[in-house]
């Protein structure tokens, strides 16, 4: 006969709710698997289920009415996006996408986390892990990004302030923001800055320095947090190690 417990024994690395985890197999809505486990039709690791609020991690065995549940395997992957390239997984005029770069993994849906505009390069993350994406993106966590930025001529220290401060971008000032310049480049008199942003706002980077009389030629997203780009070839991609991906997910309260 098998047992029955409120509370079994269960994985706690990448844990979520066991109704999410039903209703996430495309068997029935949120409520309705709540309600299958109020129903005892739930089993985790061989005992009945009865009671809201349990967690269940990847390792853990849920079955509906006998039924093993497939369960969902995130993923997290790292690509160095060239230029020239859109961050969307279709595109109506044609363009090539970020879609086009992913590698096949394990039959995923991989959908970017937040954008780069077509012209710039650098660091995108990916992954199929809903919460994770939403975190990662929300401004409440902000997780810095690190962008370096050729601009046209030298940034005086008043210029410089002004980003570091704010600037006025569509209405709103920017949050405050470190900035140093990194070199300049001799043969054009041009400058490249290292800013780290903690907010992701369209096309921030560029209208930040337009705003101080300095408009940018070339644009890269050099670190995520602490996920770099490194040696990582344009239109590569590589999977995050599971170190990796256990920081951001600290960083995110997950």
């Amino acid at each position: 006969m098998r047992g029955k417990s409120a509370a079994p024994k269960t994985s706690e690395r990448g844990t979520e709710r066991l109704h999410k985890r039903i209703a996430g197999a495309g068997l029935c809505s949120r409520r309705a698997a709540e309600e299958w486990i109020a129903q005892g039709r739930v089993e985790v690791n061989g005992r009945i289920v009865t009671e809201m609020g349990v967690q269940v991690g990847p390792d853990d065995v849920v079955r509906v009415d006998g039924q093993t549940l497939g369960g969902t395997r995130h993923f997290y992957l790292a690509m160095n996006k060239p230029t020239g390239v859109v961050t969307t997984l279709s595109d109506p005029q044609r363009r090539r996408t970020v879609a086009q770069l992913l590698p096949e993994v394990g039959g995923a849906v991989l959908k970017p986390i937040g954008r780069l505009d077509m012209d710039t390069e650098g660091l995108l993350l990916f992954t199929n892990d809903g919460t994770f994406a939403h975190r990662m993106a929300h401004p409440r966590y902000e997780i810095e990004k690190e962008y370096h930025a050729l601009v046209e001529g030298v940034p005086n220290e008043e210029a410089l302030q002004k980003l570091r401060d704010g600037v006025v971008v569509e209405g709103r000032r920017t949050a405050p923001a470190n900035v140093r310049i990194k070199h300049v480049v001799q043969k054009s008199g041009d400058a490249l800055l290292i800013l780290i942003l903690h907010e992701g706002r369209k096309r921030q980077v560029r209208l930040m320095c337009e705003g101080v009389g300095h408009p940018v030629n070339a644009l890269k997203r050099v670190r995520i947090g602490p996920i770099y780009l490194d040696k990582l070839p344009r239109g590569a991609c590589r999977m995050l190690g599971k170190q990796e991906v256990d920081t951001l997910k600290k960083l995110i309260g997950i």
